[in-house]
Protein backbone atom coordinates (compact mmCIF):
# COMPACT_ATOMS: atom_id res chain seq x y z
CA UNK A 1 0.00 0.00 0.00
CA UNK A 2 2.65 2.64 0.90
CA UNK A 3 4.51 1.86 -2.58
CA UNK A 4 0.68 3.24 -3.91
CA UNK A 5 0.39 6.24 -1.96
CA UNK A 6 4.22 7.38 -0.81
CA UNK A 7 4.27 10.34 -3.40
CA UNK A 8 0.88 11.60 -1.13
CA UNK A 9 1.35 14.78 1.28
CA UNK A 10 -0.80 16.40 3.58
CA UNK A 11 -0.86 20.53 3.15
CA UNK A 12 -2.49 23.71 4.11
CA UNK A 13 -3.26 26.43 2.37
CA UNK A 14 -0.46 28.94 2.44
CA UNK A 15 1.09 26.86 4.88
CA UNK A 16 5.04 25.98 2.91
CA UNK A 17 6.80 23.75 5.95
CA UNK A 18 5.23 19.99 6.32
CA UNK A 19 2.59 19.46 7.75
CA UNK A 20 3.04 17.21 11.10
CA UNK A 21 0.93 14.44 11.44
CA UNK A 22 1.22 12.17 14.64
CA UNK A 23 -0.36 8.60 15.10
CA UNK A 24 -1.20 6.90 18.16
CA UNK A 25 -1.85 3.24 18.37
CA UNK A 26 -5.11 3.95 20.92
CA UNK A 27 -4.56 0.50 22.72
CA UNK A 28 -1.18 0.80 24.25
CA UNK A 29 -1.02 4.27 24.67
CA UNK A 30 -4.38 6.75 24.84
CA UNK A 31 -4.13 10.19 22.94
CA UNK A 32 -6.83 12.20 22.81
CA UNK A 33 -7.57 13.99 19.85
CA UNK A 34 -4.71 12.31 18.11
CA UNK A 35 -4.55 10.21 15.12
CA UNK A 36 -5.40 7.02 15.85
CA UNK A 37 -5.46 3.71 14.31
CA UNK A 38 -8.71 2.23 16.36
CA UNK A 39 -10.50 5.48 15.84
CA UNK A 40 -9.64 5.48 12.54
CA UNK A 41 -11.08 2.54 11.73
CA UNK A 42 -13.89 2.95 13.27
CA UNK A 43 -14.51 5.98 11.63
CA UNK A 44 -13.87 4.09 8.13
CA UNK A 45 -16.26 1.70 9.21
CA UNK A 46 -19.04 4.50 9.45
CA UNK A 47 -18.44 5.36 5.66
CA UNK A 48 -15.39 7.94 6.37
CA UNK A 49 -13.13 8.71 3.47
CA UNK A 50 -9.52 8.93 4.06
CA UNK A 51 -9.41 12.93 3.77
CA UNK A 52 -13.09 12.86 5.82
CA UNK A 53 -10.79 10.89 8.71
CA UNK A 54 -7.88 13.27 8.57
CA UNK A 55 -10.29 16.12 8.70
CA UNK A 56 -11.89 14.74 11.97
CA UNK A 57 -8.36 15.22 13.80
CA UNK A 58 -6.67 17.95 11.97
CA UNK A 59 -9.35 20.22 10.71
CA UNK A 60 -11.47 21.04 7.65
CA UNK A 61 -8.49 22.96 6.12
CA UNK A 62 -6.35 19.65 5.46
CA UNK A 63 -5.60 18.24 2.27
CA UNK A 64 -3.95 15.41 0.85
CA UNK A 65 -1.83 16.43 -2.65
CA UNK A 66 0.19 14.37 -4.25
CA UNK A 67 3.69 14.79 -6.32
CA UNK A 68 4.72 13.36 -9.34
CA UNK A 69 8.45 14.39 -8.10
CA UNK A 70 10.13 12.71 -5.87
CA UNK A 71 13.45 13.61 -3.70
CA UNK A 72 16.34 11.39 -3.59
CA UNK A 73 15.92 9.38 -7.08
CA UNK A 74 17.47 10.37 -10.43
CA UNK A 75 14.25 11.35 -12.38
CA UNK A 76 10.26 10.81 -11.82
CA UNK A 77 8.35 8.67 -13.50
CA UNK A 78 7.06 9.97 -16.82
CA UNK A 79 2.83 9.48 -16.68
CA UNK A 80 2.64 7.16 -18.29
CA UNK A 81 3.96 3.40 -18.91
CA UNK A 82 6.62 1.88 -20.53
CA UNK A 83 5.48 -0.43 -22.56
CA UNK A 84 7.42 -2.86 -25.63
CA UNK A 85 6.76 0.02 -28.47
CA UNK A 86 8.01 2.61 -26.61
CA UNK A 87 11.27 5.00 -27.51
CA UNK A 88 12.94 7.46 -26.22
CA UNK A 89 15.08 8.92 -23.35
CA UNK A 90 12.85 7.49 -20.19
CA UNK A 91 13.47 3.95 -21.98
CA UNK A 92 16.93 4.35 -22.50
CA UNK A 93 17.24 6.17 -18.69
CA UNK A 94 15.02 2.80 -17.60
CA UNK A 95 17.54 0.76 -19.83
CA UNK A 96 20.55 1.91 -18.06
CA UNK A 97 19.37 1.90 -14.78
CA UNK A 98 18.63 -1.92 -14.95
CA UNK A 99 21.76 -2.92 -16.71
CA UNK A 100 23.34 -1.22 -13.35
CA UNK A 101 21.17 -3.24 -11.08
CA UNK A 102 22.17 -6.55 -13.00
CA UNK A 103 25.48 -5.70 -11.43
CA UNK A 104 24.22 -6.66 -8.26
CA UNK A 105 21.60 -8.79 -9.23
CA UNK A 106 22.94 -10.94 -11.96
CA UNK A 107 19.59 -12.99 -12.73
CA UNK A 108 18.65 -9.35 -14.21
CA UNK A 109 19.67 -9.83 -17.97
CA UNK A 110 21.67 -6.87 -19.54
CA UNK A 111 20.03 -5.44 -22.29
CA UNK A 112 20.92 -2.44 -25.09
CA UNK A 113 20.65 1.11 -23.85
CA UNK A 114 19.12 2.21 -27.44
CA UNK A 115 16.21 3.82 -26.44
CA UNK A 116 13.74 1.08 -27.61
CA UNK A 117 11.73 -0.90 -25.49
CA UNK A 118 11.80 -4.49 -27.52
CA UNK A 119 11.30 -8.05 -26.65
CA UNK A 120 14.65 -8.54 -24.56
CA UNK A 121 13.71 -5.13 -22.24
CA UNK A 122 10.30 -6.49 -21.27
CA UNK A 123 12.30 -9.79 -20.27
CA UNK A 124 14.57 -7.92 -18.10
CA UNK A 125 11.68 -5.69 -17.18
CA UNK A 126 9.67 -8.99 -16.33
CA UNK A 127 13.15 -10.56 -14.88
CA UNK A 128 13.07 -7.65 -12.76
CA UNK A 129 9.62 -7.59 -11.40
CA UNK A 130 9.96 -11.38 -10.15
CA UNK A 131 13.57 -10.57 -7.99
CA UNK A 132 11.79 -7.55 -6.58
CA UNK A 133 8.20 -9.16 -5.96
CA UNK A 134 5.95 -6.94 -8.37
CA UNK A 135 3.67 -8.38 -10.86
CA UNK A 136 5.39 -9.80 -13.55
CA UNK A 137 4.09 -7.94 -16.84
CA UNK A 138 7.19 -6.92 -18.35
CA UNK A 139 5.38 -3.23 -17.86
CA UNK A 140 7.29 -0.18 -16.42
CA UNK A 141 4.46 1.75 -14.51
CA UNK A 142 4.61 3.46 -11.53
CA UNK A 143 5.31 0.96 -8.93
CA UNK A 144 7.93 -0.55 -11.30
CA UNK A 145 9.85 2.61 -12.49
CA UNK A 146 10.08 3.62 -8.50
CA UNK A 147 11.42 -0.04 -7.46
CA UNK A 148 13.78 0.64 -10.47
CA UNK A 149 14.95 4.12 -8.98
CA UNK A 150 15.15 3.14 -5.57
CA UNK A 151 17.14 -0.44 -6.23
CA UNK A 152 19.06 2.02 -8.40
CA UNK A 153 20.53 4.49 -6.30
CA UNK A 154 20.90 1.76 -3.79
CA UNK A 155 23.46 0.03 -5.70
CA UNK A 156 25.04 2.59 -7.22
CA UNK A 157 25.50 4.42 -4.38
CA UNK A 158 24.47 8.08 -5.94
CA UNK A 159 22.43 8.65 -2.92
CA UNK A 160 26.19 9.18 -1.35
CA UNK A 161 26.94 11.28 -3.89
CA UNK A 162 24.42 14.37 -2.77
Amino acid sequence: MVDEIFNNFLSRPNVEQPILTQYCDGKNVSCPNWLSQWGSKALGDQGYSAIEILRNYYGSSIYINETEEISGIPSSWPGYNLVVGSTGDKVRQMQRQLNVISGAYPRIPKIAEDGIFGPNTENAVKVFQQVFGLTQDGIVGFKTWYKISQIYVGVSRIAELV
